[in-house]
């Protein structure tokens, strides 16, 4: 019920412009147990045995290249593990203990190998009045980030900057505002070390049919240039959602997402410059499987 954490300042637009426009082809498995072993091999080299709540496999094709991960989630009370292989030889292990000590603190550390150093630890806090998350590298010279957010449900005031103390430079430093009310998100933030302002916009029009409209606006001070990007979405029904966005530079898409049974989904998107209809357009296909 409070302010969150800064990334979620225009989330609600960034994920109706943005979230299952995928011009790719994906395919995702998911099971789940409950308590009972699960017994799972990979490359046909290790094999295991342990309770397990999720195991979700997923390929995508891009292009030419196919990447494909393999990921098993672990629970136990508060404490989740989550480890992932990919196809590119990367072994991630991510370790989260919720309520960490004290209500709505959490804490994250993420190991990647065989690169080690590059690995991260994370503290999170939500508060009703406040919502904060630092991080950093696990090595001698880290990168360190934090963001802050102060407010309530209805507006927050935050601020993002990441500090590398390899160099003394500050790297990264951001600030937002957001705005909320029942069925409207308003939210402006300040990025790249403050070359660009975005203001973002969000209006749920219709709750009954899931129908929203949204818009985003981007000024690159240096560039001088002006990006904007709108766009909507409306359920045909229960099961079957359609969105469509466009962008002044031309580029439109729209998609078509059918739950067929529960958490599992079909999508499919299409997407066509406008400014050049020579080229040929770009459609992609998204099947998630969670039985």
């Amino acid at each position: 019920m409070g302010p969150g954490l800064y990334s979620d300042i225009g989330k609600k637009a960034r994920d109706l412009l943005n979230k299952d426009f995928h011009t790719d082809q994906k395919f995702t498995l998911t099971t789940y147990t409950s308590s009972g072993a699960v017994h799972f091999s990979v490359r046909i080299i290790i094999q295991s045995q342990f309770d397990c709540n999720a195991i979700t496999a997923a390929s995508t094709k891009k292009n030419e290249a196919i990447f494909s991960e393999v990921q098993a989630k672990l629970k136990q009370k508060n404490v989740t593990v989550d480890v992932k292989a990919t196809s590119d030889s990367l072994l991630l292990t991510t370790v989260t203990v919720e309520e960490f000590g004290v209500p709505g603190l959490k804490k994250i550390v993420t190991i990647p190998f065989p690169n080690q150093t590059a690995g991260k630890a994370e503290v999170q806090y939500l508060h009703d009045y406040a919502g904060i998350n630092a991080s950093f590298g696990l090595n001698t010279k880290p990168l360190v980030n934090f963001s802050g957010v102060l407010g309530n449900k209805a507006i927050a005031v935050g601020a993002d900057v990441a500090y590398d103390t390899a160099t003394g430079d500050f790297t990264k430093y951001n600030a937002g505002l957001s705005f909320t009310n029942a069925d409207l998100i308003a939210a402006v933030t300040l990025n790249n070390k403050g070359d660009s302002l975005t203001a973002s916009y969000y209006h749920l029009v219709n709750a009954e049919k899931n129908t929203s409209v949204g818009a985003e606006v981007t000024r690159s001070f240096s560039s001088k240039q002006n990006t904007v990007t709108f766009g909507t979405q409306h359920a045909l029904d229960p099961s079957t959602t359609v969105k469509a966005r466009y962008n002044s530079n031309g580029m439109a898409s729209a998609l078509i997402q059918h739950e067929w049974r529960p958490k599992s989904f079909f999508t499919l998107t299409t997407e066509v410059d406008t400014k050049a209809f020579e080229k040929s357009s770009k459609v992609g296909l998204s099947l998630v499987l969670k039985p």
